[in-house]
């Protein structure tokens, strides 16, 4: 009877030491605390993690990020496999608050650990590297969504990316509306300017619609890196 008084107590007592720091917290993140899945592409000249964003909390914000893997070797493996390549990869980060990569952040992110999958990695992608830390470079894109149903009859993209090679990230301006990133191999003096085109319903857009938008030859748009509709219904 003596051992059981002695050996239970401490361990309740532990479990609820657990149970009470989970809560504190719970309470102490922000509405924009989660696991924010990120489609991650680029290259040689650069590397992209965007992320895929719903119309509700804690993911209503459609946010692009200029990164790189903290240790050198990997940074440098990473951007050689994606380098010329339109297959996704994608982002499983540890949880934090979207907010804090706002242009305004009080506490801005600098850097966080993720897991580097090849494919979707809610969709069946298979992890290529464990807890690796992306350094946040820049925030390129920070644009909160509003969950309000509207139509646009036009989709716009901007360009991100340095020198020829570049990506047109979709603005989500819509409800329901896709998310849409397409690798774009410009020109020597290619304008950055973002490119409009009509807009079929949900469809993807046609590359070629893309091209003439930016003034380039159909063999410019390389292919899409991303494209889904079932998160922005």
């Amino acid at each position: 009877m003596k051992t059981f008084i002695h050996t239970r107590w401490p361990r309740a007592a532990a479990m609820t030491a657990a149970a009470c720091l989970l809560a504190v917290q719970a309470i102490a993140a922000g509405p924009t605390f989660g696991t924010h899945g990120m489609a991650l592409f680029g290259g040689k000249e650069g590397l992209y993690a965007s992320h895929l964003p719903m119309f509700h909390a804690p993911h209503d914000y459609q946010v692009v990020l200029q990164v790189h893997v903290a240790d050198a070797r990997l940074d440098a493996a990473l951007k050689g496999r994606l380098d010329g390549k339109t297959a996704l990869w994608t982002v499983d980060p540890e949880k934090f608050e979207l907010d804090r990569l706002a242009p305004d952040a009080a506490s801005p992110l600098r850097q966080f650990k993720a897991d580097l999958v090849l494919g979707h990695f809610e969709q069946g992608g298979k992890t290529q590297y464990r807890a690796a830390t992306l350094v946040v470079d820049k925030v390129l894109l920070f644009r909160p969504l509003s969950p309000a149903e509207k139509t646009n009859s036009t989709a716009t993209y901007v360009q991100i990316g340095n020198g020829k090679q570049r990506y047109l990230i979709k603005e989500i301006d819509s409800r329901p509306d896709f998310d849409h990133i397409v690798s774009y191999r410009a020109a020597s003096h290619a304008p950055y300017a973002p490119a409009t085109i009509a807009k079929n319903g949900m469809a993807e857009p046609d590359a070629k619609a893309l091209a003439a938008a930016l003034q380039a030859t159909p063999s410019a748009i390389r292919g899409t890196v991303y494209f889904y509709t079932d998160d922005l219904r």
